[in-house]
């Protein structure tokens, strides 16, 4: 048995400026950025409350789009639940896995990002 839920909504931006692309959605979205991580500098996080999505951007190099992240306490029977649905992977990167949709949407199955996962808080799966 394993959980998952909704995690993430990923705005990707194609841009050399993130600070700047932030301050947009910030303020579009009336939400405060928080301060960049060192370790991640190619992201940067809006605030949410605990039971929402998080609003994360992403400095890619592919065109600009929005995707969505599954976070899951099992990725290898998330991947699994979800190819049996239709979906394929794309690839491995860093700790997640690049998924895409049988309507061609890519999205993200990733660890744990809003604590634990249980029956009171996230889907239950077999």
């Amino acid at each position: 048995m394993h959980h998952s839920r909704l995690c993430a909504f990923v705005i990707d931006c194609k841009t050399d400026d993130l600070d700047a692309a932030t301050t947009f959605w910030s303020q579009a979205l009336g939400r405060a950025a928080q301060p960049p991580d060192p370790q991640s500098p190619t992201y940067r996080a809006l605030s949410a409350q605990p039971q929402e999505p998080l609003l994360l951007l992403q400095q890619v190099d592919h065109p600009g789009r929005i995707h969505l992240d599954i976070e899951t306490d099992n990725q290898d029977a998330e991947v699994l639940r979800l190819e049996a649905l239709g979906a394929r992977r794309v690839a491995f990167v860093k700790r997640w896995w690049v998924m895409e949709a049988p309507s061609g949407q890519r999205f993200c199955v990733v660890n744990p990002q809003r604590g634990p996962l249980d029956a009171t808080n996230a889907n239950v799966w077999p």
